[in-house]
């Protein structure tokens, strides 16, 4: 029997499955902020720092949280996870994608690769469609209490695990098997069987990696705002995303119309080689 081919659906969280920020669900009104007031602070702490963005807010959720008497554990992360939103379409969206994928021959695996946080995202809805997923952490003390960032992911950040995926590495500590020459033919999953999925700044030199390697790249936006729209069809224009798409994931949607398309060229090329090597 033929191995199948792998193709990786990899996605942004915030902005891409969810119309907001996942902090937004519940931990900034459980520190009695808003959401303005949390990322003025945040971002303030930032520039005022000279700091990395992806570690002000953490030190910020770590911060307030002690100040209100909130214990951080991995429990209570999972239990915001659990009230996030997500936008149309994207509970039913996997098994849709899984499904057209088995029956033309191509094992789907999806990723999430964001600089947000883990542990909330394991408490969403959708945490167990991911066979891995990539983004921020704390480390925890021997109380199970956070204590200090473990992993931050900024855009550069987010580049690696494009590469982990391609050799198929799933550890986040990893950097010499990532680093490692491995030919074409071994990778796990090539480039161009990669979908990446985006809609801001952090996604940008992901999106690149993968179409400047032939991959796909798909700019989303939330189809309620002009300015999304008109950001994500910037993108394309620039040449950082092959597509754009409403963040609508519904069968009838855009997105899920070229996620096919692009199964089935993928499909084909893969096709097409096996047969100029003669194992076709």
């Amino acid at each position: 029997m033929k191995r199948k081919p792998i193709v990786a659906l990899i996605y942004d969280f915030d902005g891409t499955l969810s119309p907001g920020n996942m902090q937004e669900f519940g931990f900034i009104q459980a520190v009695g902020k808003t959401p303005e007031e949390f990322w003025r602070m945040s971002d303030g702490l930032a520039v005022g720092q000279d700091a990395s963005n992806v570690l002000a807010y953490m030190k910020m959720m770590f911060d307030e949280a002690k100040k209100n008497g909130i214990r951080l554990k991995k429990s209570s992360f999972r239990a915001f996870g659990k009230d996030i939103t997500l936008f149309k379409g994207v509970r039913e969206w996997f098994g849709l994608i899984n499904e057209y994928g088995e029956s033309h021959g191509v094992r789907i695996e999806h990723y999430i690769n964001s600089s947000g946080l883990k542990e909330i995202i394991e408490g969403s809805p959708i945490a167990k469609e991911f066979k891995h997923i990539f983004a921020c952490s704390f480390m925890y003390n021997e109380k199970g209490e956070a204590e200090w960032p473990g992993i931050a992911v900024d855009y550069t950040n987010k580049t690696q695990y494009i590469f982990k995926i391609n050799k198929g590495i799933f550890s986040a500590n990893d950097s010499k098997k990532v680093n490692s020459s491995v030919a074409e033919e071994k990778k796990r999953i090539p480039y161009q069987q990669m979908i990446y999925f985006g809609d801001g700044d952090t996604d940008i030199p992901s999106m690149k990696i993968v179409t400047m390697f032939g991959g796909h790249a798909i700019a989303t936006y939330d189809p309620s705002s002009a300015k999304k729209k008109a950001y994500a069809q910037k993108l394309e224009k620039q040449g950082r995303a092959s597509f754009t798409a409403p963040a609508d994931y519904t069968k009838d949607g855009r997105a899920y119309r070229l996620v096919c398309a692009i199964i089935d060229k993928i499909k084909a090329d893969y096709g097409l080689k096996l047969l100029k090597s003669n194992k076709a």
